[in-house]
């Protein structure tokens, strides 16, 4: 016996009970003395794998397969609970002794796993049978957290703690299909929603390539039309830089022409000069010599006369000879000059007829344009009338509302618009300069039984014959008199035959 030192690895305690510790003594280095005993635990976590089968509240039976990371917690409490329950074999036999200062690493830990077990198994499946499986899928994080909330706290009094907990698919007891049936429905639903995801995604393709298309053509119209109009306008600047060119190498041709003539008429007369003057040094030389020559001076003066009348006849002959090809050079000139001026009036026509009908073709298109713009601003001038139209008809309306109907709308705008003045000057203009002179002759009484003649009668009867004669005027136009003048009937049956007689004349005759 003796005192030991003893030094714990990095991943285990000492354990020292004996003389001195009342329960255990936790240490990671310590002197043992005599009458103690030391030992070593680990604290390194350990993994088991296992498949609970368990069961919901809707009565479904699954399969949980799970794996738990635990091992003893790293405080100086939880090492003391975990030595004192957790430590030695299963069936109490106490760990192996130290022998001479070694000492060895307690590796009985079956019966921790087998506690362990028991315990996650009890606990998981009191949550599951509080919970349905549409929440077990729903809310796994939330069973997770709760399986080891719960089984940790059953893992403090063997001063365990849970590093991590990993809680795999659901499965299938054996004999059930719930899973499977489960798995193909959110497979077919995810395929059937795909379908529609690429149906839908091929439409708007189709449907925005069509819309490109058509904006393609539209543009590519756009272009083709502004291509042609330029096309056009320089077809047109060129048909007048061709018809300038044109005029520009006739004349050019013209003067060449009569330059060249010019020239060879020129050629001819110098070359009609140059025979002149050579014969006429041949004629002196001759009669230079016949003057020298005495003996043969009479056939010396009749050869002279003869080259002399045969000079003549030559000089008249190229004479005649230039003269007609003067002439031939003249006509040909002309006929060339009649010729090229034909073909430059020609083209000049063609030139002015495609002139006059791009002219022609503008001005239409022009006229067309103004029309279509003119037939539009109608257009809308006519909505906006009838538009105008409608707002006042509304209006019209609303007003008729609060004067009482159509009769006091039509009263207002015969005074809005001073109609009964202009009737009244029209009526006065009418009478104007008239001298009536007005004679009441009273006959006696107007009836048997009358008493003495009533010189008020006449006046009597004027006024009885109004009501005939506005009924009549509303009869035919609608318009009815001032309330303050006369008021009439709302419904034209209620005068008897009687009445209507009596408003006739005021006699019963």
């Amino acid at each position: 016996m003796g005192v030991w030192y003893h030094v714990a690895e990095p991943n285990s305690y000492l354990v020292i009970t004996g003389a001195g510790v009342d329960k255990v003594m936790i240490k990671k280095k310590a002197l043992v003395y005599p009458f103690q005993k030391v030992s070593k635990i680990s604290i390194t976590p350990f993994d088991f794998s296992m498949s609970l089968q368990a069961m919901t509240i809707e009565k479904l039976k699954f399969s949980l397969p799970a794996v738990f990371t635990i091992g003893p917690a790293d405080t100086l409490e939880a090492l003391e609970k975990y030595a004192v329950l957790l430590t030695g074999e299963s069936d109490g036999r106490p760990a192996t002794a130290a022998t001479k200062g070694n000492v060895a690493v307690s590796a009985g830990r079956n019966h921790v796993q087998d506690i362990v077990k028991g315990i996650i198994e009890g606990e998981t499946r009191s949550i599951v049978s509080t919970m349905t499986m549409e929440e077990l899928f729903r809310e796994r994080k939330v069973f997770k957290d709760k399986v080891i909330q719960q089984v940790q706290s059953e893992l403090d009094q063997f001063g365990l703690c849970i590093y991590n907990a990993n809680v795999k698919e659901l499965q299938d007891t054996p004999g059930s299909e719930y899973f499977a049936v489960l798995s193909r429905k959110a497979h077919e639903g995810a395929l059937n929603q795909a379908k529609v995801d690429v149906a839908d995604a091929r439409m708007k393709g189709e449907v925005g390539e069509a819309e490109k298309q058509g904006k393609t053509k539209q543009e590519v119209a756009k272009i083709h039309a502004a291509t042609a109009v330029l096309e056009t306008e320089r077809k047109g600047e060129k048909a007048s830089a061709d018809a300038k060119l044109t005029d520009k190498e006739i004349q050019i041709g013209k003067e060449l022409n009569i330059a060249r003539i010019n020239a060879k008429r020129e050629a001819e007369r110098r070359d009609a000069e140059l025979n002149t003057e050579v014969e006429k040094k041949k004629a002196l030389m001759e009669l230079e010599r016949l003057r020298a020559t005495t003996v043969t001076q009479a056939k010396i003066a009749k050869e002279s006369s003869q080259e002399k009348a045969d000079a003549e006849l030559y000089a008249q002959e190229k004479a005649a000879e230039g003269r007609k090809f003067s002439e031939e050079a003249d006509a040909d000139a002309a006929a060339y000059r009649m010729t090229k001026d034909a073909e430059a009036q020609f083209l000049a026509k063609e030139r002015e007829a495609e002139a006059n009908f791009y002219t022609s073709k503008r001005a239409a298109e022009a006229e067309f344009f103004k029309k279509e713009r003119e037939a539009q601003a109608a257009l809308i001038t006519q909505q906006r009338e009838a538009e105008g139209l409608s707002a006042m008809a509304k209006a019209y309306g609303d007003l008729a509302n609060v004067l009482g109907g159509p009769q006091g709308l039509m009263q207002y705008l015969m005074l809005q618009n001073n109609t009964y003045e202009r009737l009244a000057n029209a009526n006065a203009l009418a009478i104007k300069g008239m001298q009536p002179k007005i004679n009441v002759w009273n006959t006696g009484a107007q009836g048997e039984g009358a008493g003495a003649a009533d010189s008020m009668g006449p006046i009597r009867n004027l006024f009885q014959s109004l009501p005939p004669l506005l009924s009549t005027i509303h009869d035919q136009t609608g318009m009815q008199p001032p309330a303050w003048l006369a008021q009439m009937p709302q419904d034209p049956q209620a005068y008897s035959a009687k009445q209507r007689m009596e408003l006739r004349n005021g006699s019963d005759v």
